[in-house]
């Protein structure tokens, strides 16, 4: 599957802010977010008219970046939303927040959603006992994850993960590395900085 293989630093300053896409230097002074706080290129400090499109394109690119989708999977992703009964938006959140890769991140397996999905293509995950090595794979209500991965690595990530910002939809147990899908990530859950609407106003053009 294609996916993203740049220089992932230059996509938080292309959104002017930390995507944590580089797990522990997104906490650190070395953050280029920090040192460079302007857009990459010859003309990032020139400035630009924001028109609404502009800050709704904006908005769109952030959530791709933050889960590490492209467009053509961010876009089925809203066909999909578009269809379940709801909001809209909330739906496009709830859909991608429940992508295995997001899931192994928000439970503190993995310091950024790019590790996590690694751990999940080397196929050291498993869902109910079994291998799953689809990133794009949704988790639902009673789900349990496992690893089989690298213990001290990931118990290493576990330790230092922030356990306030675990999801009440997800049940960890740091002792054993399991954890359980108990329900369905709801909007307040979900604590990206991505204004949904604007997404659905772009698509809806």
């Amino acid at each position: 599957m294609a996916r993203y293989t740049g220089p992932v630093c230059k996509l938080c300053r292309r959104e002017a802010q930390k995507l944590f896409l580089k797990g522990d230097k997104c906490l650190t002074d070395k953050c280029p977010v920090e040192r460079r706080p302007y857009p990459p290129g010859e003309h990032g400090r020139g400035r630009r008219k924001e028109s609404e499109y502009y800050i709704q394109l904006r908005e769109k690119q952030k959530a791709k970046r933050i889960y590490g989708v492209l467009e053509k999977q961010f876009r089925n992703y809203y066909e999909l939303a578009t269809k379940r009964k709801g909001v809209t938006g909330e739906n496009l959140l709830q859909i991608l927040e429940t992508r295995l890769d997001n899931a192994i991140y928000r439970i503190g397996f993995a310091l950024s959603r790019p590790e996590a999905r690694q751990e999940v293509r080397h196929g050291h995950i498993l869902i109910n006992g079994r291998r799953v090595d689809i990133p794009s794979y949704r988790v639902k209500p009673g789900d349990v994850i496992t690893t089989t991965g690298d213990i001290a690595r990931i118990k290493e990530a576990a330790e230092s993960a922030n356990k306030a910002a675990i999801p009440s939809w997800l049940e960890v147990d740091p002792a054993s590395l399991t954890a359980k899908v108990t329900g369905i990530p709801l909007r307040e859950d979900i604590d990206i900085p991505v204004q949904e609407k604007m997404i659905v106003e772009l698509y809806s053009k």
